[in-house]
């Protein structure tokens, strides 16, 4: 599922598709464990005897995080609430969309998440639904402000505001990687925030790596990740189950905290470079609208040897006009990345699962 909206607090036509399985009878057990197929589909298991993402901080935009929760316990730093309901810490869920996300992340029991090690900062910005832009805006200008690692946003917006791109902009000028969700079905463009460049935008792919049907396409796109029935935690200390670009969007926040723990010393543009550069192409060679560069290929996102964006760019051409005097800003290399990532996907082998 994603949070998807015009204006404020209007759920999305598949924000019902996530269910609660609160009990632990068997068959519920079963199902919980059902739903963490994509830990086989990625091989995480093979991924943590590597990193398990200790050391690195994940924003967590979204209704909050319930941080009693027994598979959260331990992962939930003290955050913010936005809402007409705060001020407070961020640890009040009361739709479960929030502790969701924040599972599939850093969970540590029954569920278990991208990066069990990493820890999540919850950043509250609505009770049910989304919240308004404005709160969306503040969420990530706080996050920024303290300095985390990543920021994973799981909804989409379609208006497209001044205010959120100049968030979006401080976020990576320093240094942090924003990951969005793309949106679902019926929508058919690719929402706000991730249809801003430097954005991460997640599209969704289902337990055969094909592009999901509940997933918008667009040439915002930029890497693709599990989507469908995907199990995570839950309300009341239960676990829920959700298809949609929502759980892709964390899945892919997590993949992200691994690689910035594996390799501390890259920039967010190298991060995302090492993401792109590894992900399994899928459809048409080179980018395209349905899953961006690729499907997420976690392991190799950890161990392939990928040249520093920096060096990549230099051997593709030089640039027309010098860069401007002062700090480089990460967007524009980011866009050039892009450009010139498409021609080396063209021209290299074609990589599928």
């Amino acid at each position: 599922m994603i949070r998807s909206s015009p204006t404020i607090r209007a759920f999305s036509a598949l924000a019902l598709t996530a269910v609660l399985v609160s009990a632990p009878a068997p068959a519920q057990a079963d199902e919980v464990s059902d739903g963490q197929w994509f830990h086989s589909f990625l091989r995480t298991t093979e991924a943590h005897r590597i990193t398990e993402g200790a050391g690195v901080t994940v924003a967590v935009i979204d209704s909050g995080v319930d941080a009693t929760h027994p598979d959260l316990r331990g992962s939930v730093l003290p955050g913010v609430d936005l809402t007409k309901e705060g001020p407070g810490n961020g640890w009040t869920d009361k739709e479960g969309h929030g502790t969701g996300m924040a599972g599939l992340i850093a969970a540590h029991g029954k569920v278990k998440g991208l990066a069990p090690a990493a820890k999540i900062l919850p950043v509250r910005e609505s009770i049910l639904g989304v919240g308004t832009t404005t709160e969306i805006v503040d969420a990530i200008k706080w996050a920024t402000a303290q300095q985390v690692d990543v920021i994973s946003i799981s909804l989409a917006m379609h208006l497209d505001d001044a205010t959120m791109r100049t968030a979006v902009t401080e976020a990576l000028n320093a240094d942090i990687v924003v990951v969005a969700g793309a949106g679902n079905t019926p929508d058919t463009a690719v929402g706000f925030p991730a249809a801003i460049p430097g954005v991460v935008a997640v599209a969704g792919v289902g337990r055969n790596g094909e592009h999901s049907e509940i997933s918008v396409t667009g040439a915002g796109i930029v890497i693709s990740a599990p989507s469908d029935d995907i199990t995570s935690t839950g309300l009341d200390h239960g676990w829920r189950k959700g298809t949609g670009t929502s759980d892709a969007t964390a899945i892919v926040a997590g993949a992200i905290a691994l690689i910035r723990a594996r390799y501390p010393d890259l920039s967010g543009p190298d991060v995302v470079h090492r993401l792109v550069a590894t992900a399994v192409d899928k459809g048409p060679a080179g980018r395209d609208a349905k899953y961006g560069f690729g499907v997420l290929d976690l392991v190799s996102a950890l161990t392939e040897d990928v040249p520093p964006l920096a060096s990549a760019s230099a051997a593709a051409s030089a640039p027309a006009n010098p860069a401007p005097d002062g700090p480089r800003h990460w967007i524009w290399v980011f866009g050039a990345f892009v450009a010139i990532g498409v021609l080396i996907l063209i021209l290299r082998s074609r990589r599928r699962r």
